[in-house]
């Protein structure tokens, strides 16, 4: 199922303020993906998990791992998305740059960042933000291109504006700091807050429920 109505709201207001729309695709079915691409063309297609990138993957279309990666699945990731937004530890980097030094590739990668400092979640301290992204220099294979970030379930509106103001303060000390002209992504803003995402400086949504519905039951082969 795609609500389109709300699709078509979502992607006037991404489009207005300058932000990509990435459709979160977990547990979609093939056919759903193909019905939205031929409506939104301009949607990029991001997957949670490596399993069903693999078995959805389809050259013709935009892809990007959206989801906590484990690194042995970097494999099936390199090659396949265009863009990674879940680097957040060292040995994943190392991975990530081994593959597509092997594929023959430079891998768009974004640093999340656990703005929220929540202990149950992954993601990069913002006090360890500038270390981290400094130490992905040695890797050749790795193109660093900014920051993601998922936000604490349960916040108000005036609590989650007060994070967002500081992710795109890390966002702009990032840019500042490391003096790399390919930062300029800020992945952030899902369903339930991507209105105040925006207005909080997030140019890239992670959009699924408000687009395809509650999730569905979904087998992956891999």
């Amino acid at each position: 199922m795609i609500y389109f109505e709300a699709l078509d709201r979502i992607r006037e207001l991404a489009s207005a303020a300058g932000a990509k729309l990435v459709a979160a695709t977990k547990t979609r079915t093939p056919e759903t993906i193909s019905e939205l691409h031929a409506y939104a063309p301009d949607v990029i297609m991001g997957e949670n998990r490596a399993q069903e990138l693999v078995d959805k993957y389809d050259p013709y279309l935009e892809w990007h791992m959206i989801g906590r990666l484990q690194t042995n699945k970097v494999k099936y990731v390199v090659g396949r998305a265009s863009l990674i937004h879940s680097l957040d530890r060292r040995e994943l980097a190392v991975e990530i740059d081994r593959r597509s030094a092997a594929a023959g590739l430079t891998t768009d990668c974004l640093i999340e960042v656990n703005v929220g400092e929540e202990l149950s979640k992954g993601g990069v301290s913002p006090r360890d933000l500038i270390s981290f992204a400094d130490s992905l220099a040695e890797f050749n294979n790795i193109r660093l291109c900014g920051l993601m970030a998922v936000m604490p379930r349960g916040l108000d509106h005036a609590e989650l504006d007060a994070l967002y103001k500081k992710l795109y303060g890390l966002f702009e000390a990032l840019k500042r700091e490391t003096a790399r002209a390919d930062i300029k992504y800020l992945s952030a803003g899902m369903s339930d807050d991507f209105e105040i995402a925006l207005a909080n400086g997030a140019n890239m949504l992670r959009i699924g429920r408000a687009i395809f519905g509650e999730r569905q039951i979904y087998n992956a082969t891999k």
